[in-house]
């Protein structure tokens, strides 16, 4: 059940990732060709933000029928949705043939990618915990944690193969719609994985008990608001930190800094080994030592690398920009290895699937969503050292929300 969990997740954080990935380097050019530099970044990055405004609303939806008919079906439904909103990105044609049709259809291909990832994480998760012994939840809970690291890596090597194989012209016609239509392949692969899972078994104690919440939505906001607020406070520098560094940092080195495009994406997925390896480590990690003291640490961290990380990129040095990577996820590995397994305990069955999911995505608003519409103008208003600080306030933050939830290593999965 972990492997399933971490394939279909691996495979929703590919579709999701390719997008911030074209976002950073062509879809200014092609859906909005009439603005000015400064303008079009915060244009394309801006309809990046818009599926993480999304992501609550597929939380909420998802939730629903993953507390009221299983994690399963929902699963299969939120593979669909995301595939085929992918797949659809990549067929789109740019505003030179659609005018202002062309990115307004991509903000709504954009919104359905952010309704099907809303509802991908709290279903993957829970069928690794809820199936998962006592006391090994933090491993089983790290297959599907590892989603981002290998989806991002994957989405970076199929652009950078296409960065590397094609001249530009080719490359902003065609070259990077390729990674959006080689999803359709991936989502059949998933599709096929998760037909074949059983329910949780925790679920289906729920179901013969006859616990199963009628309005889980409104039950998770009337008896656990605190856990739920908090919780999404704790995720928001996760998002923060990871934007900021593999998807702002992007676009910020190959125009600000003037960077070969190919030696980022070389460098990006050398960072993401150092994501990788501070998941795995974290997440088993946290079966011992508790999930709590383990994502203070992390955000700790990232207070500090906050204020490291764009003076390291300033550089221009290709082994410093990789420190300054690696660093920052490393961090942002630190803190999310764990949340796998600390989100899901901090809810009962009865609304585990929407508080875990709404939680974990409303933090995506405040970190994915707000991010960039802020980052890009305080980097053009006051330079690369305010993005720093405004990384490290973002951290201290989610420090702060973690000191007021409690350790749950030791909660029973009921």
């Amino acid at each position: 059940m972990a492997v399933a969990s971490f394939i279909g997740n691996t495979i929703e954080l590919y579709d999701f990732f390719i997008y911030g990935m074209a976002a950073a380097l062509v879809l200014d050019d092609v859906f909005f060709p009439n603005l000015s530099p400064l303008n079009s970044t915060l244009a394309s990055f801006s309809t990046y933000a818009v599926a993480f405004l999304a992501r609550p609303i597929g939380s909420v939806v998802f939730g629903h029928f993953g507390d009221r008919v299983g994690r399963k079906s929902v699963l299969v439904a939120s593979l669909l949705l995301m595939g085929l909103s992918t797949v659809m990105v990549g067929l789109l044609p740019g505003y030179a043939t659609l005018g202002s049709w062309a990115p307004a259809l991509l903000v709504l291909l954009r919104f359905l990618q952010g309704i099907g990832i809303g509802g991908e994480w709290g279903g993957a998760v829970l069928l690794a915990v809820e199936h998962a012994p006592r006391g090994r939840r933090g491993l089983y809970a790290a297959f599907p944690q590892l989603g981002p690291p290998v989806g991002f890596s994957a989405a970076t090597g199929v652009f950078w193969l296409m960065s590397a194989s094609l001249d530009e012209a080719a490359f902003a016609s065609w070259g990077w719609r390729v990674p959006f239509l080689l999803s359709f392949l991936l989502v059949a692969v998933g599709l096929v994985v998760r037909l074949k899972i059983s329910e949780t078994p925790v679920f289906e104690r729920s179901v013969a008990q006859r616990t199963v919440s009628k309005a889980p939505m409104a039950e998770l906001l009337r008896r656990h608001p605190r856990e739920l607020l908090l919780g999404a406070g704790a995720m928001a520098i996760v998002y923060t930190l990871f934007y900021s560094s593999m998807t702002y940092g992007l676009s910020y080195t190959t125009t600000v800094l003037g960077m070969p495009r190919n030696t980022m994406l070389a460098l990006s997925l050398v960072a993401c080994v150092f994501l990788a390896a501070a998941i795995w480590l974290s997440a088993t990690r946290s079966d011992t030592a508790g999930r709590r003291k383990l994502v203070l640490m992390g955000c700790g961290l990232a207070v500090v690398w906050g204020l490291l990380l764009f003076p390291l990129l300033d550089t221009g040095q290709p082994v410093v920009m990789a420190v300054a990577m690696g660093g920052a996820v490393f961090c942002v590995g630190v803190t999310s290895g764990p949340m796998g397994a600390y989100m899901p305990e901090l809810f009962p069955a009865r609304v585990r699937y929407s508080g875990a999911s709404l939680s974990y995505n409303l933090g995506g608003v405040l970190g994915g969503a707000v991010s960039p519409l802020v980052v890009p103008r305080l980097q053009s208003a006051f330079g690369s050292a305010s993005v720093g600080w405004y990384i490290s306030a973002m951290a201290l933050i989610s420090l702060l929300c973690v000191r007021a939830l409690p350790e749950t290593r030791e909660r029973e999965l009921d």
